[in-house]
């Protein structure tokens, strides 16, 4: 069964990260029209910082500047009242059926996926991470239609290419996980501006007040103190390396870093129109900002990756940058705190 892409039956999306797009793709089908890419990873609560301890990733530091893979469709879903399946399995043979069963109802489902077999893929973006996700729309000739939203158009893959990826091995390894919509009731206005409070009052308590000091905020000053001693613990060649993962993770993976604070910016422009609250506005304004200072941190951290920047002093700016960066974002967050939405 093929269900076409340009029919009302399914519509491709094209969005800046994979899980927005996936969940601004499926709630649409299920016709949600309001829903964005910006609304999704708002209500979401997708923003976020995390150096996590002890993991590495194609060895370097496991830096996200999202949260947990999974948890904006979950989230969005759940503030919506939308009712959602959700299936991880440890045989291939079952997660075929399953999702066979699905394309065979006509239902479009998302999937998460490794990306470093995705043969669609341009090679350079293809390397050991877990946590992409895509949709399954349809198959024709033995072959999966695929809608992944960071690509221009839709695409396929045989049955053993879409195994391959959806039982990719190492850290977040996807298990097969397969999810989608199951009950969608008409959604009020009042409905929204609730999910985007509670997107909003989340992200405030992930960002400001989760404990410990590797996460949130105080996650980026942290990470700040580690750039500081790379060069001289680990020798430049080895701190070069740990810098270039962190460009990977912030420019390369999703919108990463700067691109994910412009989209909280942009989310934050629709809610002041849904909440009717100027102050909404001027608060976007501070996450475009420290979106641009991400931008230009990793500038700076390629220039010491390439080789053109090699000593201490320039591992000192870096820091100081990412330390100024967590003051702005720190701020913009109290802001919101101070601004008690929906009371």
């Amino acid at each position: 069964m093929n269900i076409d892409s340009t029919t009302d039956a399914f519509h491709h999306v094209q969005t800046a990260h994979c899980e927005n797009g996936v969940t601004t793709a499926l709630l649409q089908y299920h016709g949600l029209d309001f829903m964005t890419e910006p609304l999704a990873f708002g209500m979401g609560s997708g923003l976020f910082y995390i150096q996590i301890p002890f993991l590495t990733i194609n060895n370097g530091p496991a830096i996200s500047f999202r949260t947990m893979p999974g948890a904006i469709f979950k989230r969005t879903c759940k503030s919506l009242g939308v009712e959602v399946t959700r299936k991880k399995f440890s045989n291939p043979v079952a997660a075929e059926a399953f999702l066979d069963q699905k394309v065979k109802e006509g239902v479009p489902v998302g999937c998460q996926v490794g990306v470093f077999h995705l043969t669609y893929f341009p090679k350079e973006y293809r390397f050991h991470f877990n946590a992409h996700n895509l949709i399954v729309y349809g198959s024709e000739d033995n072959r999966y239609m695929i809608s992944d939203p960071v690509m221009e158009d839709v695409t396929s893959l045989s049955r053993e290419e879409l195994t391959r990826v959806r039982f990719a091995q190492g850290p977040l390894a996807p298990k097969g996980h397969i999810y989608f919509p199951e009950s969608v009731k008409k959604i009020s206005e009042d409905t929204i501006r609730k999910g985007i409070v509670k997107g909003i009052n989340r992200n405030v308590r992930d960002m400001l007040r989760i404990p410990g000091n590797f996460a949130g905020v105080d996650g980026i000053r942290h990470t700040a103190g580690h750039i500081r001693k790379w060069r001289d613990k680990l020798g430049l060649k080895k701190a070069s390396l740990y810098l270039g993962q962190i460009v990977r993770m912030q420019e390369e993976i999703g919108t990463g870093g700067g691109g994910f604070r412009f989209l909280y910016g942009a989310f934050l422009e629709e809610a002041a129109a849904y909440m009717q609250d100027d102050r909404l506005l001027q608060v976007s304004e501070d996450f475009t900002k420290a979106g641009d200072m991400w931008r230009a941190s990793a500038i700076k951290m390629a220039g010491v990756y390439k080789g053109r920047l090699t000593e201490q002093k320039d591992f000192e700016e870096i820091a100081d940058m990412l330390v100024d960066i967590r003051l702005v974002e720190k701020e913009a967050f109290q802001k919101l705190s101070r601004f008690n939405l929906g009371k």
